[in-house]
């Protein structure tokens, strides 16, 4: 009995498990590695898995698998630490189709979307400017390339983290903007600050 009670008390704590976020995305470089570096630099204790699909339907279609077989993995292993905590769709508007069949789909899924019109660099010129008036695609990057020196379709948080009191705010006041004048959604608007917000409100307080 006594060499029981020992091991029991050599026995390590179990580890809290880390929250799994699953995030499908449309790009495959600009928007995984953004996230990537918000969880690195915030010492977020998330566990990220992101997957890049081509667009909005596909984005969420792959999403419900994803979401549907890890429910399917904690049943049959009785573990529901497989079950993911939060899943995000993250697409532009653009010239897409099937956009609300897309966002219907994601609503019927318990899935979080992460919505940018035109593009996903909108929520990063925010960091620098108010911007209310119509904006094409070319036209975020463009001015994305006259605020970042290093920007290539890339976006450096650590060049955008010191303004991201800024954009925060920036995007919430043309969410509510939209929203007053009954154009939710419509160009220009992002919805990232969302699912950014939920990846730094786990930061790890070590």
């Amino acid at each position: 009995m006594a060499r029981n009670r020992d091991t029991l008390q050599r026995r390590r704590p179990r580890r809290q498990p880390k929250p799994r976020f699953l995030i499908v995305c449309e790009g495959t470089v600009t928007e995984p590695c953004y996230f990537r570096a918000v969880r690195h630099a915030e010492r977020s204790l998330v566990e990220l898995e992101i997957e890049p699909r081509a667009t909005p339907k596909t984005i969420v279609e792959r999403a419900v698998e994803l979401k549907q077989q890890a429910d399917r993995d904690a049943k049959r292993q009785a573990d529901d630490n497989l079950k993911y905590d939060e899943v995000w769709c993250v697409f532009d508007i653009d010239e897409h189709p099937l956009i609300p069949e897309a966002k219907d789909q994601a609503r019927a899924n318990g899935i979080e979307l992460a919505i940018s019109n035109p593009c996903f660099e909108l929520w990063a010129l925010l960091h620098f400017q108010d911007q209310r008036a119509h904006i094409e695609r070319g036209k975020v990057q463009h001015l994305c390339r006259s605020h970042m020196r290093n920007y290539e379709k890339q976006l450096d948080y650590e060049t955008l983290r010191p303004k991201y009191s800024d954009a925060l705010k920036r995007a919430d006041d043309l969410e509510k903007w939209h929203d007053a004048r009954g154009t939710g959604g419509a160009n220009p608007s992002t919805t990232v600050y969302r699912l950014v917000e939920r990846i730094k409100v786990q930061a790890s307080s070590n």
